[in-house]
C-alpha cells in the first residue's frame, strides 16, 4: 500500500497518537529524527513492508549485543552498533504504521513488549561484559516499573502524555548506546577498563531511572487526584 500522507499529516497523526504532542514544536533533534523516521516508513511503505516485520527486525537485533558484548572492545563496538539501529528500526516501526494506516492497538502492545525485551537484552549484554548482577536487576526493574506506572495511569484514564521524565526510553537508548561505545573504546586501550565503564552506565541508568519514576509518579498524582 503506497503512503499519502505527507509530513504535515504524518505529524497530525502522530500527534494525536501520543498525547497531543505536536513533533513539528519539537527541539530540532527530536523533530529530525521524526522527520527521518517518516521518510524512512515512506520509502518501506512503498516496498510493502509491514511494521511488524521492522519490529522484529529490531528485537532480532537487540538480541545480537549480549552476543556481542563478552567479546571485548570490538565486541562491544559492533554492540553500540546493534542498539543504535535497534533504536531507528524502534521509531520507523511506529512511523510506518501511521503512513500506511496500520496502527491497531495489538500493534502497539506488540512494540511496547518488543522495547522491555530490547532493553532486557541490552542489560544482559551489560552484566556478561562485567557490570553488576544487582546493579543490572536494578535498572531492568526501575525500566519496567516506570513503564507499568504509564500504562496504569492510562488504563485508569489519564489521557494526556504526562510527564516527559529524565528516565524515558530515549535516555535509556542513549545510556545503552554511549555506555557500549565508550567501554568498547576502553576495552581497545585496556580490557579491563571496559566492565567499569559498564558498572558505572548501568549506575548512572539506576538514577535516572529512579529520578524519572519519581516524576511519573508525582504528574500521575496530580492528574488522577
Amino acid at each position: 500500500m503506497e503512503t499519502r500522507l505527507n509530513w504535515q499529516d504524518y505529524a497530525v497523526t502522530w500527534a494525536r497518537l501520543h498525547g497531543g504532542f505536536d513533533p513539528r514544536t519539537a527541539t530540532p533533534v527530536v523533530r529530525y529524527w521524526l522527520r527521518a523516521a517518516h521518510a524512512v516508513a515512506d520509502l518501506l511503505g512503498r516496498a510493502k513492508v509491514g511494521p511488524t516485520a521492522v519490529t522484529v527486525a529490531g528485537v532480532l537485533l537487540c538480541l545480537g549485543v549480549p552476543v556481542l558484548a563478552p567479546r571485548g572492545g570490538p565486541g562491544l563496538l559492533a554492540a553500540a552498533g546493534l542498539v543504535l539501529l535497534a533504536a531507528v528500526a524502534d521509531t520507523v516501526d511506529g512511523a510506518l504504521a501511521v503512513v500506511t494506516g496500520r496502527t491497531t492497538r495489538l500493534g502497539y502492545v506488540y512494540d511496547s513488549l518488543a522495547d522491555r525485551a530490547g532493553e532486557a537484552f541490552w542489560l544482559l549484554g551489560f552484566w556478561l561484559a562485567g557490570a553488576p548482577g544487582p546493579l543490572v536487576v536494578a535498572a531492568g526493574t526501575l525500566s519496567w516499573l516506570h513503564e507499568y506506572l504509564r500504562a496504569r495511569a492510562a488504563a485508569a484514564g489519564m489521557r494526556e502524555i504526562g510527564a516527559v521524565t529524565v528516565g524515558e526510553r530515549p535516555t535509556r537508548v542513549s545510556i545503552a548506546l554511549v555506555g557500549l561505545l565508550l567501554a568498547g573504546a576502553a576495552g581497545l586501550i585496556a580490557p579491563d577498563l571496559a566492565a567499569g565503564v559498564l558498572t558505572l552506565a548501568t549506575a548512572v541508568w539506576v538514577l535516572l531511572g529512579l529520578f524519572g519514576l519519581s516524576q511519573l509518579f508525582t504528574a500521575v498524582r496530580r492528574a488522577l487526584a
